[in-house]
């Protein structure tokens, strides 16, 4: 077994015992023969032990012993998700061994994801390559072996960088790794200890819901779920309370007494006749309606009268657009406003005794204008002299 350094404060160790030509430390879990396959090839594979672990060939670490809990645990899969590719499964480590004896280094899988299991060490989810599956079925290959960084000092596992299939064990202290399904990869491989057995969270909350430890075995969550079963006509009865509450208008943790007393109230009410305190006739509130809608129609027509007066006494408002102004103001008063407040005031249609209107003996030649002419005034901000003027020009151009 060899170790070369990674960084100034950090380790490798491959855990084979047949990778004497580079300088690195080697050890190997076992793999039984008979295995779970699935089609995809998914499979849970233990990559370190719990705890402390050394080679089994005698050799002494500076360290000690390799070491990873929990908390490191969860630094090394960090940093083996943060490496954004999986790190690659090849046997008996052929991949460092590539640049000096040349052969070439096939995958047998690849590494998707880590996890760790409180008792018993960090295991990888692996995706295994047909023939790897195939090699392992016929007990060709009964090994996996890791390599991993590792600290010096302290022999704590930093990171995972590869493994390998091996038949050359290189480490103490491992059991032996079963293959098991992707459907089955949340929980440990089915030979573990049933004290020691990890539980999925889902399964462990279910527990906790039912105030159940997350060693409870199945038999022992049957027959507490069964003990719950007289529960039911308690949880029935309080939904029928919450519900009577809901109807009484009382709150849900209203005191029976209070219960009691507002049943009674509706008992001893006389049949179709409501609380005048909560209800209004219907009569009462159509009657209501009507006089807030003809006091709102007098109101409008008082603005409208408001607005429309003035304007036809300074000449911002044509007697011949009075009623389209009314119109207006009945559907949108602030409009009306607004188009009165912009209109220019006719000084010669303030004070006349005709309000605009030319006398009904006006000859043809009278200069006096019409009340369209007026309006064009008023929409063009002119005054009648100025009209007649601009008339005048454009007549003696005209005839020119």
């Amino acid at each position: 077994m060899h170790q070369r350094t990674a960084s100034r404060n950090t380790r490798i160790a491959v855990c084979s015992a047949g990778a004497a030509a580079l300088a690195i430390a080697a050890c190997t879990f076992g793999v039984p023969a008979k295995t779970a396959q699935t089609a995809g090839g998914t499979v849970m594979l233990q990559v370190t032990p719990a705890g402390t672990f050394k080679p089994n060939d005698g050799r002494e670490l500076k360290p000690g012993a390799w070491r990873i809990d929990a908390a490191s645990a969860e630094s090394v899969i960090a940093r083996f998700k943060a490496r954004g590719k999986p790190p690659v499964i090849d046997y008996e480590h052929q991949t460092l061994k590539k640049e000096t004896n040349g052969q070439p280094a096939p995958a047998a899988g690849w590494m998707r994801e880590l996890r760790w299991v409180e008792g018993q060490g960090l295991y990888a989810l692996a995706e295994l390559t047909a023939r790897a599956r195939e090699y392992i079925g016929a007990g060709e290959y009964l090994y996996f072996s890791p390599v991993f960084e590792y600290d010096p000092a302290t022999g704590e596992v930093l990171a995972i960088h590869m493994g390998a299939l091996t038949n050359d064990p290189g480490i103490s202290g491992m059991e032996p790794l079963s293959l098991v399904a992707a459907a089955t990869a949340a929980f440990l491989p089915t030979n573990l200890p049933p004290q020691e057995t990890s539980v999925n969270p889902l399964l462990k909350a279910l527990l906790a819901a039912f105030g159940l430890p997350d060693t409870t075995t199945e038999q022992q969550a049957t027959a507490a779920l069964t003990a719950l079963g007289p529960l039911k006509p308690l949880q029935e009865r309080a939904a029928v309370a919450t519900a009577a509450c809901t109807a009484l208008q009382l709150p849900a943790d209203a005191t029976p007494e209070a219960v009691t007393a507002a049943c009674t109230t509706l008992r001893t009410a006389q049949p179709g006749t409501p609380d005048p305190a909560k209800f209004v006739p219907i009569e009462s509130v159509t009657a209501l309606q009507g006089q807030i809608a003809t006091l709102t129609a007098r109101q409008l027509e008082a603005d409208v009268e408001a607005q429309i007066k003035p304007a036809l006494a300074d000449g911002r408002l044509l007697p011949a657009l009075e009623g389209w102004a009314r119109g207006l103001g009945k559907s949108d008063i602030a409009a009306l406003t607004a188009y009165l407040g912009a209109a220019k005031p006719i000084a010669a249609l303030a004070g006349t005794q005709t309000n605009g209107k030319p006398p009904a003996n006006t000859a043809s030649g009278d200069q006096q204008l019409s009340a369209d002419e007026l309006a064009v005034c008023s929409a063009m901000g002119l005054t009648p002299e100025a009209y007649r003027k601009a008339g005048t020009a454009v007549a003696t151009g005209a005839a020119a």
